[in-house]
C-alpha cells in the first residue's frame, strides 16, 4: 500500500527527526500520548508512519501482512490518526467521530490541522478501545 506520503525514514527515530519543524511538537506530543494511552501498542515504522500495535491482515492478493492497530502520519495538509480497530462492527473512530473535536473522521482516519483541534480525552477512549479491539470491519469474525 503506497497511499500514503513518502519518506525516507526506515525506523521510529528517523521518521520523527524528518518531521517539518511546524508539526514537530504536535506529532512528537501524539507519539507519546499514544504509548502512554495504549503501552500494549508497541510503537514501530508502517507503511511510511508511525505504527502502534499489529493485527494479521490478509490483502487482496491473499498475502497476510502485519498491520498496525494505530497510525500517525504527517500529511502536506494535516495530520493523521489510522485507528484500525472495530467495536459492535463499526469502526471506533466513526463511532467517537462527535466528540472527538473540530476533526475530519472516514471510517478508521482521524484528520486535523493541529493538535488543540483535537479532543484528546476522547481520543485517549479511542485509543484504550483500539488496544482492545484491532481489526477492520469484516475481521471480527476472523479475530473468535
Amino acid at each position: 500500500m503506497n497511499m500514503f506520503k513518502k519518506t525516507k525514514a526506515k525506523t521510529v527515530k528517523e521518521y520523527l527527526e524528518a518531521v517539518p519543524p511546524e508539526r514537530k511538537e504536535a506529532i512528537e506530543f501524539l507519539h507519546t500520548f499514544i504509548q502512554k494511552t495504549a503501552p500494549t501498542l508497541k510503537a514501530h515504522f508502517s507503511y511510511n508512519m508511525l505504527g502502534y500495535g499489529s493485527f494479521p491482515y490478509k490483502n487482496n492478493k491473499n498475502q497476510i501482512l502485519q498491520w498496525h492497530t494505530i497510525g500517525l502520519a504527517n500529511q502536506k495538509n494535516y495530520i493523521s490518526l489510522y485507528v484500525c480497530a472495530v467495536e459492535n462492527g463499526k469502526y471506533i473512530a466513526e463511532t467517537y467521530k462527535k466528540e472527538l473535536g473540530n476533526v475530519k473522521v472516514g471510517k478508521s482516519c482521524i484528520s486535523f490541522k493541529k493538535l488543540s483541534d483535537l479532543n484528546l480525552d476522547t481520543l485517549k477512549n479511542v485509543l484504550k478501545a483500539a488496544g482492545k479491539n484491532p481489526g477492520f470491519v469484516g475481521l471480527e469474525k476472523d479475530r473468535k
